[in-house]
């Protein structure tokens, strides 16, 4: 018996239920991954019993000088793996990461140009329900009706009109790279700074299967989940010129004590990132997605912008008359998760979208190659063409089982 069962079994529970979850299903959510149980290991360190307001050198707290080495250590690999000037690994996650970074360029009621929600932009980049929505002058460039991608053509005629403060690109739901010299370009002709979240694709562009934002762009945010595969936190890497400004952004600007169990779980998963085995995982990742893709189209399956550059794709599920609510239950009943999700020019509401949002990184995890993404995505068309073949789905559920069971969550 752990020590956990022992103290609260309830809980011990829940913890055992998720485990049983997570090995017996399929995860196709793009912005989910599988830790190593080195960051397991550091997330569940003593480090968290640690208070330390403040920088390394500069805390709050006594008692923090091994604190500060785990800080420093996260904060010079974060910098080596991306090639950054500077890195601030306190965020909590990556909404926090971006508030932060606003806060430390903008002032409230600036105008800001970010991507359309709806066509696969974030919360955080200025959806009314969100702070920067409400904080911000945020005006958002839709991507291009004809080929369902960034239109620079478009981001500059609206960058002209606005003359913003701050142009930010990134995106949530965006199968296709991202053009950051361009963006760049932009930017500097109309006096903007530029801001990338690169949250989705870190993981890629720490193992070279993605450009990278870093040359290009004044400040970068992230989260270290999703394709980086490490805690789910966030971080902001910038110029040298912008380093004080984020650092009294995100302390004491919008946060108190860093959660210093995180910040070591972020040096261990940024070592991690280094190695010519994420390289080679970075690489699968592209390419499973690409495979998915490939298989569906062939079965009919329409994808958003004709296929996918990153770890994700974008399904347009008119294609096979049905909606993302009812694409997601049906591939839950077979032990494969997935999220609905809005595609450009939805004409349907938020819960009850036109996509479904697929992404590889925890699949690749987990050692699937081609040969198990081609058999996952037959499964994924059977059950998107038929959703209510019960029959069928029960079938694909126990095949789910006996792929998962030759593969193990645990790495």
């Amino acid at each position: 018996m752990t020590d956990l069962e022992r103290r609260d079994p309830e809980i011990a529970r829940i913890v055992a239920d998720e485990e049983r979850r997570q090995q017996n299903e399929i995860n196709l959510i793009a912005s989910e991954n599988i830790v190593s149980s080195a960051v397991l290991a550091a997330q569940g360190s003593v480090l968290t019993n640690k208070y330390a307001e403040g920088y390394p050198g500069k805390r709050y707290y006594g008692g923090c000088e091994v604190v500060d080495r785990a800080e420093e250590l996260a904060r010079v690999r974060a910098c080596k793996l991306f090639g950054a000037e500077h890195a601030n690994v306190q965020p909590h996650s990556g909404t926090q990461a971006n508030l932060a970074a606003y806060a430390a360029v903008l002032e409230p009621r600036d105008k800001v140009l970010a991507l359309e929600l709806a066509h696969g932009g974030h919360l955080s980049h200025g959806a009314k329900v969100s702070f920067s929505g409400k904080a911000y002058e945020f005006h958002h460039y839709p991507l291009s009706r004809e080929t369902e991608r960034i239109d620079l053509g478009i981001v500059e005629e609206m960058a002209r009109a606005l003359r913003p403060k701050l142009i930010v690109t990134g995106a949530s739901a965006y199968p296709r790279h991202i053009d950051f010299a361009g963006f760049a370009r932009i930017a500097r002709e109309v006096g903007a700074l530029f801001l990338v979240d690169m949250a989705h694709i870190a993981g890629l562009v720490a193992g070279g299967a993605h450009p990278s934002p870093v040359p290009h762009a004044d400040l970068v945010t992230t989260t270290t989940h999703k394709t980086l595969r490490g805690p789910r936190c966030g971080m902001i890497l910038c110029r040298s010129s912008f380093a004080k400004k984020v650092d009294s952004a995100v302390f004491p600007g919008t946060q108190g004590g860093p959660l210093m169990h995180l910040v070591a779980a972020r040096a261990v998963c940024f070592a991690e990132a280094a190695t010519p085995e994420f390289r080679s995982y970075a690489a699968q990742v592209v390419a499973n997605a690409r495979k998915l893709g490939e298989v569906l189209a062939r079965a009919g399956v329409r994808l958003v912008s004709g296929g996918t550059d990153n770890h994700l794709i974008l399904v347009d599920l008119r294609s096979v008359g049905i909606t993302g609510d009812v694409a997601e239950n049906a591939l839950a009943r077979a032990r494969i998760v997935a999220n609905m999700n809005m595609i450009p020019f939805d004409p349907n509401p938020p819960r009850r979208p036109s996509g479904l949002r697929i992404g590889t990184p925890a699949i690749t995890t987990r050692g699937m190659g081609l040969e198990e993404v081609e058999r996952i995505a037959e499964w994924i068309a059977a059950i998107l063409k038929d959703p209510g073949n019960e029959a069928r789905t029960s079938a694909i559920a126990n095949d789910v089982l006996d792929l998962c069971g030759r593969f193990p969550t645990r790495y």
